[in-house]
């Protein structure tokens, strides 16, 4: 496509990242909308809190990087059709006589990832929540489907600055020096978005992909709650 001159896939830049604790969940991403050198908006949400938007599953977070177009479209394709997945819903709470939990939502993405493989949605997900356990979980993507059950994950134009920096506080030593642990991070929920704040304050120092504002949503036992903070703006 790109010889032809009909390329339609655009990375319109930002940074997604997600940390899953003991009984909580950190999503984050910047405002930011680029194309190329041009800043094209300050104000975009790259996070669907997915809750809010169809009945599908409790306290479930997704934030996406890359093409603009395809975060919409995927984000419609999970909730503008709200009749068809409400009936879908329903025949999940009556064969499995609970509702849709973060992990079922995280296989259901993947398959709708999937089911587009061969003209992928140009995104790059993170799903956040809590599992059935009440301990926060985090799903990492690619393109295609493909994803895994992590402690933190980091997606975007700023994820070769900020992805180094969470391994080094955050990746538990290697199981051959000390007994392998679950995949929840070892920080307070507080500790948690101070981490996030950081991070993000660092990589708008080095990316001109990322920056204005950082919207920050904390998924625990209480529900889902809301923070914004302002970044480097040029």
């Amino acid at each position: 496509m790109a010889l032809r001159g009909d390329w339609v896939y655009e990375n319109n830049g930002g940074t997604c990242v997600a940390i899953a604790g003991a009984d909580y969940t950190v999503v984050a991403a910047d405002t930011r909308l680029s194309a190329g050198y041009n800043i094209c908006t300050r104000d975009f949400s790259k996070i669907c809190t997915l809750c809010g938007l169809l009945p599908l599953a409790d306290n479930c977070v997704l934030a996406s990087s890359g093409f603009q177009g395809d975060m919409k479209a995927l984000q419609n394709n999970l909730s503008a059709r709200h009749h068809i997945y409400y009936i879908f819903v329903q025949i999940y709470q009556h064969q499995h006589n609970k509702k849709m939990s973060c992990r079922a939502m995280a296989q259901h993405l993947s398959n709708i990832l999937y089911y587009k493989r061969f003209f992928p949605y140009y995104t790059f997900n993170i799903l956040g929540g809590l599992d059935n356990e009440g301990k926060g979980c985090v799903y990492t993507y690619d393109a295609v489907g493909s994803y895994e059950r992590v402690g933190y994950s980091c997606q975007g134009t700023g994820g070769t600055l900020i992805m180094p920096v969470l391994d080094n506080q955050l990746k538990s030593p290697s199981p051959l020096l000390l007994a392998a642990r679950d995949a929840g991070t070892p920080l307070s929920e507080s500790e948690a978005v101070d981490l996030v704040k950081d991070v993000f304050a660092s990589a708008t120092e080095r990316d001109i992909y990322t920056g204005d504002k950082l919207e920050t949503i904390i998924v625990n036992a209480a529900g889902i709650r809301q923070e914004f903070i302002d970044l480097r703006k040029d």
